[in-house]
């Protein structure tokens, strides 16, 4: 039985939990507040982000990182993307040194537009190959459902993702491996800004055509972004690329869909945020750092940089249509 520790017990957090403990694993899961421990501990629920989701009686929640830390083989983040950084200098100390770190994140940091990997590895000092990620059509509340779903596991050490990939997998929850980190990543955190813009249109009473057409070309730019950045284009085409994005881009399960759709009825950006329950959606904070990232290596991101510009600047979801709509044509390929 193979310990883990798996500091966040937001949604994503707690199901990626479960899918542990199903397969068999010893799990710790690090919750930030006291109550919400003791209710995982307690109750077995977890009723803030997993509403009528029985918990594994195996699933042991605690809020003291050491202890979730204590002989941990395999130890996942899955903390806002934008805090990892500060929490990581805190509980790096207290890590065991030869842990396997798991990225269940999807995100780009602002200010350095680093992917969430990479932050783990500066912070802990752990080299890459001892660094994996999961990403792919990860809807959390359907995972702890126990809904068929599959995802990707990967790392720069094909021994390493297989490893992980026996560690959590289960008859719904099937992981397949890859050793492009950077496709996989980038994937994870640009479909998050896509879905804002597929939300916005929704919001706007737009149909499917409209969908359909961002989602591709969403597709199209987070490739060019990630064939600049050393990814195989081919990653795109997967589970971790079309797999997530068509997910977060469809289901009202998407926290960045439904925040996108609040923007396309016209409410402002607190607005949207007031109904998202402490929940974040990761798209918002996302496409400014996505945008840095692309500039950075001078790709054009069009969908990415609309988005930011209707989040935090002067954009209307209206003016965003229209500069969409009226950019210069080209050949698709």
């Amino acid at each position: 039985m193979t310990r883990v520790a798996v500091f966040g017990a937001g949604s994503w957090g707690t199901a990626f939990a479960k899918v542990l403990v199903d397969a068999g694993n010893d799990v710790t899961v690090w919750a930030r507040r006291p109550e919400l421990a003791a209710r995982i501990n307690d109750e077995h629920r977890n009723e803030d982000y997993l509403p009528g989701v029985r918990l594994p009686a195996g699933l042991v929640a605690t809020t003291d990182p050491a202890q979730a830390f204590d002989a941990a083989e395999l130890v996942a983040f899955a903390v806002p993307s934008q805090t990892l950084r500060p929490n990581l200098v805190e509980w790096s100390p207290m890590a065991p040194p030869d842990a396997t770190y798991l990225s269940l994140m999807k995100g780009v940091e602002l200010g350095t537009a680093k992917r969430m990997s990479e932050v783990i590895g500066e912070i802990t000092g752990a080299p890459t190959e001892r660094i994996a990620v999961v990403s792919g059509p990860n809807l959390a509340l359907e995972i702890a459902q126990e809904q068929p779903t599959a995802t990707v596991v990967a790392c720069v050490d094909e021994a390493r993702a297989t490893a992980v990939q026996k560690l959590c997998s289960t008859p719904y929850f099937r992981p397949y491996t890859n050793i492009d980190v950077v496709g996989c990543e980038l994937g994870g955190a640009v479909k998050n800004v896509i879905a804002l813009a597929c939300g916005i249109g929704q919001g706007m009473g737009f149909g499917d055509n409209t969908v359909a057409s961002i989602i591709t070309r969403g597709l199209a730019e987070t490739a060019r972004l990630g064939e600049c950045l050393g990814a195989d284009p081919l990653t795109f085409a997967g589970l971790a690329g079309l797999g997530d994005l068509v997910a977060t881009c469809n289901s009202p399960l998407s926290r960045n869909r439904t925040f996108g759709e609040r923007l396309g009825r016209g409410e402002s950006l607190e607005e949207a945020q007031e109904h998202t329950h402490g929940q974040v959606a990761e798209g918002v904070k996302s496409c400014r750092s996505v945008l840095e990232l692309a500039r950075r290596h001078e790709v054009e991101v069009p969908i990415t940089q609309a988005v930011e510009a209707v989040c935090f600047g002067s954009l209307t979801p209206r003016d965003m249509v229209d500069l969409l709509m009226s950019r210069s044509m080209k050949s698709e390929s």
